[in-house]
């Protein structure tokens, strides 16, 4: 399978795991009592258990195997777990966490040192979990479609070439280790100014702008990097987004300003990749366990006013961390 076409379909079944996942949390679980408590489950299974499995997926390189499996839990969970919240929230989150982290890995070993194309894997995400959402919380249901983008995702994943198996080298984790510590607190600053942009705009179509600004803010940050070097490229996004988000309750001010925030997260992908040869899903998983650390405080109910100085302080302290992790050269 050619590594474009690879690519491409790798992003459109994330679109689509995610576009379920948020659609069966929201249909069938937003109304329970334990609704704290499931999405607590639920984004633990989806972005912590991303690490283990990433060490896993470096051990034995079974890509298919992973997306496969993610594949048919999401779908177990989604088509027949609607009656118990925390299984399907579960079960839904293992599956996100084995499709997140067979793409990502497919991806990252298809193009070396490049950040483009992790860009356009991880971005469509967003749009998954907005369309999930809308339709979720109108109580829309989605059998057929669902039956069809499972059968995709399954046949995406039959096409795909497996990896060899690589050797896991402990004490190589030594080396970039206040690498990744900095990228580690960039990404977990990241998630948690995420869900204090709740600007009174943020609704109808302005709403749909700011999931456009991060869909498409990911996938030109990588594009970015490639072409101009991922330190220019994050002082320039980074920088600009400092400047953006003190106007943010400005609408026009507060989607561009989440255009250029988001560029980085392909970026910081790539260098936490390079950091670790040959142990690429460990650092997809490395960062998207810091997601979940970002998503803690405003779960235990931790909330910030939607002020511009603070998340242009956010954006400011993100590039003073994002620097230093990207001295280290692959």
């Amino acid at each position: 399978m050619r590594k474009s076409a690879m690519t491409a379909a790798c992003a459109a079944g994330h679109f689509f795991i995610d576009f379920l996942c948020a659609w069966a949390l929201f249909r069938f679980c937003r109304p329970s009592e334990r609704w704290a408590e499931v999405m607590l489950y639920y984004n633990f299974c989806a972005f912590a258990l991303q690490m283990p499995l990433g060490l896993l997926a470096d051990r034995f390189r079974q890509d298919r195997s992973f997306l496969v499996l993610g594949s048919l839990l999401v779908g177990a969970a989604c088509l027949g777990l609607g009656s118990f919240p925390l299984a399907l929230a579960v079960t839904a989150g293992v599956g996100n966490a084995l499709y997140h982290v067979g793409g990502g890995v497919a991806v990252l070993h298809a193009w070396p040192k490049k950040a483009g194309p992790l860009g356009v894997f991880v971005s469509p995400g967003a749009f998954g979990i907005f369309f999930g959402t809308l339709l979720g919380k109108a109580g829309g249901d989605i059998l057929a479609p669902s039956l069809i983008g499972l059968a995709a995702c399954l046949v995406l994943a039959w096409l795909l070439r497996e990896n060899k198996p690589a050797s896991i080298d402990p004490f190589r984790l030594a080396s970039p280790f206040p690498a990744l510590v900095c990228l580690f607190l960039v990404v977990c600053l990241r998630s948690f100014e995420g869900f204090l942009f709740s600007f009174p705009w943020k609704t109808g179509w302005w709403a749909v702008a700011a999931v456009c600004a991060v869909v498409l803010g990911k996938a030109a940050g990588g594009y970015l990097s490639d072409r101009a070097g991922a330190k220019w490229a994050s002082i320039g996004s980074l920088g600009l987004a400092t400047l953006g988000f003190l106007f943010a309750a400005n609408p026009v001010c507060g989607v561009l300003a989440l255009f250029l925030f988001n560029m980085t997260m392909p970026i910081t992908l790539r260098a936490a990749a390079d950091a670790l040869p040959g142990m690429q899903g460990f650092s997809f998983g490395l960062l998207t366990f810091a997601l979940f650390l970002g998503f803690l405080p405003v779960w235990a109910g931790l909330t910030l006013p939607p002020v511009g100085w603070l998340l242009a302080l956010g954006a400011a302290l993100s590039l003073a961390l994002l620097l230093p992790g990207l001295q280290r050269k692959p």
